[in-house]
């Protein structure tokens, strides 16, 4: 694979291994979770248009992401790819693996539910900016996001007068918009490969949802709750992720 903007390649040998980060986020805001990764496999990331170094432009419906995942799968020419998805990016993973199976081998899905149709971006909207942008360094954006600091510390960049988020927010007020506006259930009931998803133990996804997602799955799928975590679960609870996420693929590829 040639190298391209908003594709990180994090190292490792084996099956292919793709991870897909959730919406303001990019690809080096799985550093942390790579690093042990790559005793499984290659390990690549990906920005989702819109995000990072991925291009601005383009549409924003969940099948140009996916498509997007599906030309990187391919381009990497190394086999069907286990997929891990943050929030978004476990949305993305999903519709990959019912709609191009055979480029995916496992699934990881992080805190995403299918049907959130009737919410809107108004509270979010509110929320994003009441945030003091811009931030003075990256030290303070660690300190007002607490627990997801590095995190958030990956996805801004630094102006003239501060730091800034890389992503639009009116791309990601359109890009969320359409998750209030339609369900993916009939994706799910298409995954025919394994499917482990971790819900937080926090989460502000409908509830039952994540649950039901693993059940429904003909391919076969775990739930697994991490109690006390919030939305970014890799880094609010990293060892329970990771335990979660190591037997999954232990078993995967039967190790």
């Amino acid at each position: 694979m040639q190298p391209r903007d908003g594709v990180v390649d994090f190292g490792g040998e084996g099956p292919p291994i793709v991870l897909l980060h959730g919406l303001m986020g990019r690809a080096t805001t799985w550093w942390g979770v790579a690093r042990w990764l790559t005793a499984y496999g290659h390990v690549v990331g990906l920005d989702a248009r819109g995000h990072g170094r991925a291009r601005r432009t383009g549409e924003w419906r969940t099948e140009e992401f996916v498509a997007d995942v599906a030309k990187v799968v391919t381009e990497l020419g190394e086999g069907p790819a286990i997929v891990i998805g943050h929030s978004m990016g476990g949305l993305h993973a999903w519709v990959l693996a019912a709609t191009r199976p055979e480029l995916v081998r496992a699934v990881v899905v992080e805190d995403m539910a299918p049907d959130q149709r009737g919410r809107t971006v108004d509270a979010w909207r509110g929320h994003f900016e009441s945030w003091p942008v811009p931030f003075r360094s990256l030290a303070h954006v660690r300190e007002f996001f607490g627990s997801t600091g590095d995190y958030f510390a990956e996805c801004v960049e630094e102006r003239a007068d501060g730091y800034h988020l890389m992503a639009d927010l009116e791309d990601l007020y359109e890009i969320a918009a359409e998750w209030g506006r339609r369900d993916y259930w009939s994706f799910v009931d298409k995954v025919e490969c394994p499917l482990l998803v971790i819900e937080a133990g926090d989460t502000a996804m409908p509830p039952g949802q994540q649950a039901e997602l693993a059940a429904r799955a003909p391919g076969g799928g775990r739930h697994v709750v991490v109690p006390g975590a919030g939305h970014v679960v890799h880094d609010d609870a990293p060892e329970h992720y990771r335990g979660a996420v190591e037997a999954f693929l232990s078993e995967v590829l039967d190790r």
